[in-house]
Order: C-alpha cells, then sequence, then structure tokens
C-alpha cells in the first residue's frame, strides 16, 4: 500500500504538468447535483480545501442518480484531465468499477463516498467513507417496531435497486423486521430518488392497503414523496412514518408529525472527510481503509439538540 501511495503522488505531480488538468485539482464526483443531501457534501468538500492553496476542488454530478451513464462519463472526463484525485459516490456498483479501474491505472487515488463497489471493484480505490448502512437500516427498523409492534403491515418505499447504501439500508430494515416481528413488508417500491414518482407511489400503497400501520422512505426525495402523499391522504400521525436524511422539509415532517422520525446522516462529513483522505494520500500519509461518518435518528424530541442539529441540512 505504501509503495502505491508513493507511486501516486509521483503520478499525481506529473499530472499537474499536463495542460488540460487543474491544478492540484481533487475531483468530487456524487450522484446528483439536484438533491440537498449532495450539496451539503460539496459543502464539506469545500470546507476541506478552504485555507490551502495546493489543491482545488470541483463538484460534479448527473441530473438524477439514475443518470448512471452520466456519472460514468464524468469518472473518465476526471481521469482523462489528469486531476490529482477523486472522492467519489457510485450511483450504481458495478457500472462505476471501470472508470474507477482507470482512475487506478492512471495512478489517481480515489475516495468512495456514501454506497460501495462491487467486490471485483475493490483493489482500485483507497479508502471508503460511509454511514453503515446496514446498522443505519437496523436503526429505523427498531424505531419501527418500537411505534408499531411487531404486527401488520409495513410499506417500504426505495430509491435505486441494487445501489450499495440501498442495499444494506433497506435490505437490512426488512431483515431486522422479518427477525423480530409477524410484520407483513409490502414492496420495496422503487422511485429511482425522484419526489413524484415517490409520491405518486406511496400515493397508490395507502389506497391499496388501508391497513398499514408503518411506512419507511429511505432517502431524501424518497421520503419527501412519501411524506407529501401521507399528508395528502389525511394519514399524518396515524401511520407511522419514518425517513432518511435531514434536509428542510424532512425536519418539518419530524416536527408537525408527519413523520416519527427520520435517520440523519453526515453527508458534510462525506465531503470534508473525502477531501481530507485525498489530500492526506497525497502527501504519503496513511488512510483508514474505512471511515464510518455516522448516522443519528431525529425524532420531535431530539431534533433540537446539538448532536441532532450538527448533522441537518
Amino acid at each position: 500500500m505504501k509503495k502505491l501511495i508513493s507511486t501516486m503522488v509521483m503520478a499525481s505531480a506529473l499530472a499537474l504538468t499536463a495542460a488540460t488538468a487543474h491544478a492540484g485539482e481533487i475531483a468530487v464526483i456524487v450522484k446528483t447535483t439536484n438533491s440537498n443531501f449532495w450539496q451539503n457534501v460539496n459543502k464539506g468538500a469545500s470546507a476541506a480545501v478552504e485555507g490551502q492553496e495546493a489543491h482545488s476542488m470541483t463538484f460534479n454530478g448527473p441530473a438524477s442518480e439514475s443518470a448512471i451513464a452520466d456519472q460514468v462519463n464524468l469518472v473518465e472526463n476526471a481521469v482523462n484531465r489528469g486531476v490529482s484525485g477523486i472522492v467519489l459516490a457510485p450511483s450504481d456498483p458495478e457500472a462505476l468499477v471501470p472508470a474507477v479501474k482507470k482512475a487506478f491505472e492512471a495512478q489517481i487515488p480515489v475516495v468512495i463516498i456514501d454506497s460501495g463497489l462491487a467486490e471485483n471493484g475493490k483493489e482500485f480505490f483507497q479508502a471508503f467513507l460511509s454511514t453503515d448502512n446496514c446498522a443505519a437500516g437496523q436503526l429505523v427498523a427498531d424505531k419501527m417496531l418500537s411505534e408499531v409492534g411487531t404486527s401488520g403491515k409495513v410499506a417500504v418505499m426505495s430509491y435505486v435497486a441494487g445501489v450499495g447504501s440501498e442495499v444494506g439500508r433497506v435490505g437490512c430494515f426488512v431483515k431486522r423486521i422479518n427477525e423480530k416481528s409477524d410484520i407483513e413488508i409490502v414492496g420495496p417500491f422503487y422511485s429511482q430518488s425522484q419526489m413524484a414518482t415517490a409520491l405518486n407511489q406511496t400515493t397508490d400503497v395507502l389506497a391499496a392497503n388501508d391497513d398499514l400501520v408503518g411506512i419507511f422512505g429511505a432517502n431524501e426525495p424518497t421520503a419527501i414523496g412519501m411524506g407529501r402523499a401521507i399528508v395528502q391522504a389525511g394519514k399524518a400521525g396515524s401511520i407511522t412514518a419514518l425517513g432518511f436524511d435531514g434536509n428542510a422539509d424532512l425536519q418539518d415532517f419530524v416536527r408537525d408529525g408527519t413523520l416519527a422520525g427520520t435517520a440523519v446522516q453526515g453527508s458534510f462529513q462525506m465531503g470534508e472527510l473525502g477531501v481530507q483522505a485525498i489530500m492526506k494520500l497525497l502527501n504519503g500519509e496513511n488512510v483508514s481503509e474505512f471511515i464510518d461518518t455516522g448516522v443519528v435518528l431525529a425524532t420531535k424530541e431530539n431534533i433540537d439538540q446539538p448532536e441532532v442539529q450538527n448533522v441537518l441540512y
């Protein structure tokens, strides 16, 4: 590993002499720029480069999380222009492997955030920063069980099937519910991280299951659409709804009782620590292979406490 990092440092220094490269550019490439969650990652990444001159930071992502080919192109373009390092939140665990491999072959260090790569891509990046999504899913499941008991129906409104974060988050939620109760799981339904799609899907689920006791929206746009559908159906407060992520809309839903809680990741920390990890690698320093950026369950009772306010955005 030390030999590899040293080689990367030399290659990055050489890359800076290329006319097409931005001096010291660290490319932060996320799943989409059209989300407050990812804009909060941007804020953290910007904070990491503030006050120093050795590196600049660029922030980019496709128009939607389902535009996987566009994200692949963004990574390949970053490699082609010889950036110093890449911080990447892969939209698809398999599809991004070849692009990350190209970065590895070009001796450009890559740090993965939020969602993991497939097993065949693990040798091509140097660190992974994420919420422990399985633990987060279990945390939400335990909250659901404490609210609804061990019987009835619970719907799962998910986002993009097969994404690393979704596999852990939703998979471990469902497994925990199944292990600890006789609850019937309805779904998962996949919104493709589109709020309007989640709203329509939730409206249909509520209409088709008037005996639903609980519902889980597994990421920001999905949870917002779910919450709006619950309000429109007049079921706010009568069904236990739990969300994921912590923008202003979801905070309002927690405060007014539409959501019993929302699990919030350290999105700012993903950006800040991700860029800092790249800078450490470029300096020849050791970086942990996995860095847990944490999760907090925000409820009406604790939402104003400092440890929760620190992760909301």
